[in-house]
């Protein structure tokens, strides 16, 4: 018999159902079907009901070597792109009974991923350098965002290739023939497939890099502008290279748009302040969709690559090329 006042177990619930603690752990977990009949299942339910007793999920995740722990790694917390990631992968993993942490790893970084491993049951990498998981320590069920679908991991993306033929349609339809490119100067696949796309689309395109910053975008789009046949429309790879483009416009004394249309890309809260044409990422629904997937491949179930559409979002930074 039970003690008086203590917490029943799962074998009292055994012993109570006439069963081993495995059938009531199987009965209880939902694994019973095809292993035990509805009548003993019910049986276990009925037992587990009638003594009061609820499973700890603490002690069987304690035995199972798993803390309903997932890392997102991101290259920066603050960046809202990365943020709204979070906070769709935050609301599935809560949905899920999993908790989210978040480890921050520079888009720089091309070694080999140093953070901890062993605290955690799987991992959500968005916009990793492809080296950067080769020295992991254990293998960790994974899902990458923003990232090469031809990796090893299931990946959640935008479509690149929409978003650049949607921009660059919008440019040549305002009559724009020499469009420059201010490229990230970042070897992650996001922005490598942009510029190949890019390149596709536009064989007469004159390239610049820079750091995603401010000041960079604004010296290299100078070095682009004050070319003799400088393009009349740039395509830039962050709102926040775009934002140092405008600067260098207005340093040569151009107008945008009637002189160089500025396009950029993620629809930040600056893009709004700019009034800049830019590409809204989904950014929310690839967090979501990137924990589902990794839902799925920590129940063993297949998660496919998903593509999500970008949205281009026209303001007032592009225009027909003006006469020089």
């Amino acid at each position: 018999m039970m003690p008086a006042h203590s917490r029943p177990t799962s074998k009292d619930v055994a012993a109570a159902a006439g069963v081993s603690q495995s059938t009531v752990s199987m009965v209880l977990s939902g694994k019973w079907p095809g292993r035990v009949s509805e009548a003993t299942a019910q049986n276990v339910r009925d037992a587990a009901q009638r003594l009061g007793y609820r499973p700890n999920p603490a002690a069987r995740n304690l035995r199972l070597g798993r803390t309903r722990t997932i890392m997102l790694v991101v290259p920066a917390i603050t960046a809202p792109f990365f943020a709204a990631v979070y906070t769709g992968a935050a609301k599935v993993a809560v949905e899920n009974g999993f908790s989210l942490v978040v480890f921050p790893w520079p888009l720089e970084a091309d070694g080999p991923f140093s953070g901890p491993q062993e605290a955690i049951d799987g991992m959500l990498a968005s916009s990793m350098g492809e080296n950067s998981l080769a020295g992991m320590r254990r293998p960790v069920p994974l899902v990458m965002v923003d990232s090469d679908p031809e990796g090893p991991a299931p990946t959640v993306n935008f479509d690149v290739a929409g978003a650049i033929g949607d921009i660059v349609a919008h440019l040549r339809g305002l009559g724009h023939t020499r469009i420059g490119h201010l490229a990230a100067d970042i070897n992650v696949w996001t922005f490598r497939s942009r510029a190949l796309r890019l390149a596709e689309q536009v064989p007469e395109l004159v390239t610049g890099r820079a750091a995603i910053s401010i000041a960079a975008g604004f010296e290299t789009a100078l070095r682009l502008l004050s070319s003799p046949d400088r393009p009349t429309a740039l395509v830039c790879d962050d709102d926040t290279l775009a934002a140092g483009a405008h600067k260098a416009a207005r340093h040569l004394g151009l107008d945008v748009p009637g002189d160089v249309s500025i396009t950029g890309f993620d629809d930040l809260y600056l893009a709004e302040a700019l009034e800049l044409t830019t590409v809204r990422l989904p950014a929310e629904r690839m967090g979501e969709l990137a924990m589902a997937h990794l839902m799925d491949v920590l129940e063993g179930r297949p998660a496919e690559p998903a593509l999500l559409p970008a949205e281009l979002v026209l303001r007032r930074s592009t225009g027909a090329p003006g006469r020089r």
